[in-house]
């Protein structure tokens, strides 16, 4: 069994959610040698998020942006925290509903997602900047 831990460190992204899943599986330095354990994705921001969903149809990611945005507009007069801008309190709010870790299953050196399922970032910032993921996987070795 062994344990490694990696940091990714994500380009900026506009606001939105992303696909990175392949940033993500390209910065996990120790995946291609587990054969069977976990990931465990660890977003160091309050201000973003991570979720598992569509890999294929952006026009999701668009629609999930546009009800996140309803949901905590920016400015909105009952929020009261605005230290950073109209934007801030809304991406705490984003970031806690829809959370900033995902445990991930490894099977024979890769992560074992769903056909349609990708990793998303999401910004909820209009400038977030770059973004940081701590991966800490778990596993066997695979054999030689």
């Amino acid at each position: 069994m062994t344990w490694h831990h990696d940091t990714i460190t994500l380009r900026p992204y506009p606001r939105g959610f992303h696909l990175i899943t392949a940033e993500v599986c390209a910065g996990i330095r120790e995946l291609p040698t587990i054969s069977i354990g976990m990931a465990h994705l660890l977003l160091q921001h309050t201000s973003a998020s991570l979720c598992l969903n569509e890999n294929a149809d952006p026009t999701v990611r668009l629609d999930l942006a546009h009800w996140a945005d309803r949901a905590a507009p920016d400015g909105a007069s009952w929020m009261r925290h605005d230290d950073e801008g109209p934007d801030d309190m809304p991406a705490h709010i984003k970031s806690a509903l829809f959370g900033t870790s995902l445990h991930l299953p490894i099977r024979d050196g890769r992560l074992a997602l769903g056909t349609w399922q990708g990793i998303w970032l999401g910004e909820h910032r209009d400038n977030g900047g770059a973004r940081t993921v701590l991966a800490t996987v778990q596993g066997q070795r695979r054999e030689r």
